[in-house]
């Protein structure tokens, strides 16, 4: 028999039933809801490039995790996703990676210079003086335009950059057109030149200013010269195969000239100049024929000028080697040219004796016009060109009229006075058959000019002998210091950092390597001057210890130069103790100044540099015979022979010496 079920029963059974299938329902619902919230929230995320965030749900909610490389990129990511589902819902655990130390910015700086104004380009510290810096580049342009497109980062300045800086800026104050490109320890400098003089000049100051700390890279560029005439001159004699002058038109020609010369027997390292002005663009073709010729010859001398060839054979040369070489040569030289050939005969060799006439100059500037000239009116001319030449208290005439000189003797003697006006010292010899120019010149090209104008005055098939050696200390481009300016360049560094020593030691102190850096690069300027360093103490202690001392240190400053690469050769050592104080030793101010080192300067002319010339006679040169009667030796007496009078008063060729050493001064004893 069926129950039947009272209405409550049935009552709160539907409602159990219907909870547990809304249950059942709303949990299926929200599981989907939270797979889809994940799924959605993982596919923009990764879209958008936020590949290290981590996505989970728990129930509604969306937990983001992860380590961001960044805090802005954190922010991005979470922002991205609250666009995804409502920002309530959206529960941040992320990190952010630990930032290293940001690298500094590279900083650079160009600052270009033409006629139009100057132009900055680059990243340069906050932290610089903008002010400042820009008023150095307004003076520098003065009405010129400047143009500032400098950006500046927030970084600490790099060590090196200000004295690059400051080197930078010294160095486009002396180029008008320029690029100077400017790094921490770094300048580079890309210029423009009027001229090869200038250039050297240029690079000479630079190299001299440079700090040494700097690295310094130089392009210099300058138009080549106009060479007027266009001349060679190649010599084989018994001293060997020399240029007196080389000129090119191309580095091709250059090449080709040079590797015939050393074939000749020139030894390497010969320069030829590259210029404008060759009548042939077979130029370097001819010259190569013309000194394979001479070779061939084996003595002998070619002049080249222009287009015309002089070619005299020693007259060692048979005849027949002579007509067969002149032969091919003069087959086989390209048009335009023209060869003249001539074999020396030992019938012309000038008997012993004959006439002369020569100018010698001293290093002091002073001329002496001595032997014969053809009439009056010759040794007037003489006269006048060398004080046009030399200044008119420096020349000296002794020369006696002679109306039996060969012809031309006139043009020959003027033309020697102008080129001894090339040399800072030496002398110039007229013979009826050659001049004989011999001396000292400041100019790397000095000879090449003085065979020009005797090429140009006298014509290709002159003869004349050129010994010229170059000095590197007379080159005014160079403009290198004298021994007075490096002693108180060397001295002068010291009173701005002294070189310290442990106490009662020889040992350098820390920070005196820097000291000693700036001193080696001032020595290179100066290694060729006999030098001192002197070391000097305080009183305190034996003079016995002290004397000891001071010579250690002074040794050890030798040692460190050395060992810095600067030829010491000229150098010396001494100690001196407290015998040179230079201030009172009763208080440590004082004792501090008397603990020093110096530099001393022992001879004022450079070893390394010519310093005589002989007299074309070999004889001992004597006092030079000055202008005015109260400086020294009269001119010749009426009637006395003026090469009489030359061999008795003599020249001297020797620079003058000074001694600027002091005297060593005892120790005092206690």
């Amino acid at each position: 028999m069926l129950m039947r079920l009272s209405p409550k029963i049935l009552t709160i059974s539907a409602f159990t039933a219907a909870t547990v299938v809304s249950a059942f329902i709303a949990g299926g619902s929200a599981t989907i809801i939270e797979k889809r919230s994940r799924s959605l929230m993982r596919v923009e995320l990764e879209a958008a490039g936020y590949s290290w965030a981590n996505v989970e749900t728990d129930g509604l909610l969306v937990q983001i995790s992860g380590t961001a490389p960044t805090e802005a990129n954190r922010f991005r990511a979470l922002t991205k996703a609250a666009s995804v589902v409502e920002a309530t819902r959206v529960i941040d655990l992320t990190e952010v990676e630990v930032q290293k130390e940001a690298t500094p910015p590279n900083f650079s700086l160009e600052i270009l210079r033409n006629d139009d104004g100057i132009s900055l380009i680059g990243l340069v510290p906050a932290s610089m003086d903008r002010e400042a810096f820009m008023e150095r580049i307004e003076t520098i342009a003065g009405t010129a335009a400047v143009k500032d497109m400098l950006e500046a980062a927030d970084y600490a300045e790099p060590k090196g950059w200000q004295s690059a800086l400051d080197f930078g800026i010294l160095t486009l104050n002396t180029l008008p057109r320029s690029k100077i490109s400017v790094a921490p320890g770094k300048v580079a400098v890309t210029a423009i030149t009027n001229s090869a003089a200038e250039k050297a000049r240029i690079d000479a100051d630079l190299a001299r200013r440079k700090p040494a700390a700097i690295a310094l890279q130089s392009d210099i560029s300058a138009p080549r010269p106009v060479i007027t005439p266009f001349t060679l001159r190649f010599v084989i004699d018994g001293d060997g195969a020399r240029f007196d002058a080389c000129s090119a038109d191309t580095d091709r020609a250059k090449a080709r000239i040079l590797a015939a010369a050393t074939a000749a027997g020139v030894p390497a390292g010969a320069g030829c100049t590259v210029g404008m002005g060759t009548p042939s663009t077979r130029w370097g073709e001819a010259t190569e024929m013309t000194i394979k010729a001479l070779k061939d010859m084996g003595a002998g001398l070619v002049t080249v000028s222009d287009a015309d060839i002089s070619l005299i054979a020693a007259d060692t040369v048979t005849q027949a080697d002579f007509d067969r070489i002149v032969g091919e040569l003069e087959s086989n030289l390209p048009e335009v040219f023209s060869l003249k050939a001539e074999l020396t005969k030992k019938a012309d060799a000038l008997p012993a004796g004959g006439p002369e006439f020569s100018a010698v100059l001293s290093s002091k500037g002073q001329v002496q016009l001595r032997g014969r000239l053809s009439d009056e009116r010759l040794r007037e001319a003489a006269e006048i060109l060398a004080r046009a030449r030399f200044g008119a208290s420096n020349v000296y005439g002794a020369t006696r009229v002679d109306d039996t000189l060969p012809a031309g003797w006139a043009l020959r003697s003027l033309s020697a006075i102008e080129a001894l006006s090339q040399l800072a010292e030496g002398e110039a010899v007229v013979t009826p058959d050659l001049i004989k120019i011999s001396g000292v010149s400041g100019n790397t090209l000095g000879s090449d000019a003085i065979s020009r104008i005797l090429t140009d005055r006298l014509g290709e098939h002159s003869r004349f002998d050129l010994d010229v050696r170059y000095d590197k200390r007379l080159d005014p481009i160079l403009g290198l210091p004298t021994g007075a300016e490096c002693t108180d360049m060397l001295n002068g560094a010291l009173a701005k950092a002294k070189i310290n020593f442990e106490p009662g030691a020889s040992v350098v102190a820390e920070g005196g390597g820097a000291v000693l850096d700036t001193l080696a690069g001032l020595m290179k300027d100066c290694a060729d001057f006999k030098m001192e360093i002197a070391g000097h103490t305080d009183s305190q202690g034996s003079d016995e210890f002290n004397m000891a001392l001071s010579q250690d240190r002074a040794t050890a400053v030798l040692r460190a130069l050395m060992e810095r690469r600067v030829n010491t050769e000229y150098l010396s050592a001494q100690g001196y103790g407290p015998s040179q104080p230079v201030a009172p030793n009763d208080t440590e101010v004082g004792r501090e100044a008397n603990r020093r080192i110096e530099f001393v300067l022992l001879d004022a002319a450079p070893v390394n540099r010519p310093v005589a010339l002989p007299p074309a006679d070999g004889t001992v040169a004597a006092t030079p015979a000055p202008e005015k009667a109260d400086e020294g030796a009269a001119p010749p007496k009426d009637g006395e022979d003026g090469d009489d009078a030359a061999a008795e008063t003599g020249t001297i060729l020797t620079p003058a010496t000074q001694t600027t050493r002091r005297p060593k001064a005892r120790p005092q004893q206690n």
